[in-house]
């Protein structure tokens, strides 16, 4: 079966526009198409000039993020039957538009890295602070601590949770979910000894704290992430930190 589906797409070359424009599509979709589907048959039969990313098709890689009906969505895994007879499609929201359906993800992907997100051993003396001491041989890990910090080792860096976040909208700078999901992460791996070095960066200005809870990022995550919880148990670690801190130095000055 078929239907008969207009899509109105963002259009923008940066060497042409000064802003992006809309441009309509009318095709005939089949009905077990995702979203992702109709784009690239777009694409393929109607239009060659439209740039958008896709890779896997399988809610894995995370590069086809886009704004369906104004709402942040993984395409391959979005049911195009869940749509009406005009849908509208976007650059995902809060990134800079590179062209059309293509967004920058650079200064994103700097954010992630500041959160050190890498096991961090304690190497000697100098080096390992409160840390533990780098054990000899496998560093093994049970089931159960897996499971501590494994729902927020699964996001795919798809971006939607950054398009949603209002905070972001508001303060460009802000860390972001993704993040600081992503460090907090580490600091519940006990293979890690690097949480005292995070949580000091989860208190600068523009991280955890800057953090109003909205949950939009956790409703629009499609691997269940949850980066909001992960946000707001940061914020707990952190003060935590801090405050066993204040207290050992308190202590150790008597």
């Amino acid at each position: 079966m078929a239907t008969k589906k207009t899509f109105v797409i963002t259009r923008f070359d940066p060497d042409k526009d000064e802003v992006p424009k809309t441009q309509s599509y009318e095709i005939e979709c089949q009905d077990d198409w995702k979203v992702l589907d109709a784009i690239n048959f777009i694409k393929d039969e109607v239009d060659s000039s439209i740039s958008h990313r896709w890779s896997c098709r399988m809610a894995v890689c995370g590069s086809c993020g886009m704004m369906v009906d104004g709402e942040p969505k993984l395409t391959c895994k979005t049911a195009l039957s869940s749509y009406g007879d005009t849908v509208e499609i976007e650059p995902l929201a809060n990134f800079p538009i590179v062209k059309d359906l293509v967004v920058e993800l650079e200064g994103f992907m700097d954010k992630f890295q500041r959160v050190k997100p890498w096991i961090i051993s304690a190497k000697d003396e100098a080096a390992k602070k409160a840390a533990t001491t780098m054990k000899e041989g496998t560093n093994r890990q049970s089931s159960e601590e897996l499971l501590e910090f494994k729902q927020f080792s699964m996001c795919i860096n798809c971006m939607l949770c950054y398009s949603a976040c209002p905070v972001v909208s508001n303060e460009p700078d802000f860390l972001g979910p993704a993040a600081i999901a992503l460090g907090h992460r580490y600091n519940m791996d006990n293979r890690d000894d690097g949480a005292a070095e995070r949580n000091e960066i989860f208190r600068d200005e523009g991280t955890v704290f800057s953090c109003s809870y909205a949950n939009e990022c956790s409703e629009v995550c499609p691997k269940g992430v949850d980066p909001a919880a992960a946000v707001n148990q940061a914020k707990f670690n952190a003060v935590i930190d801090w405050a066993t801190g204040f207290v050992v130095e308190r202590g150790g000055a008597k």
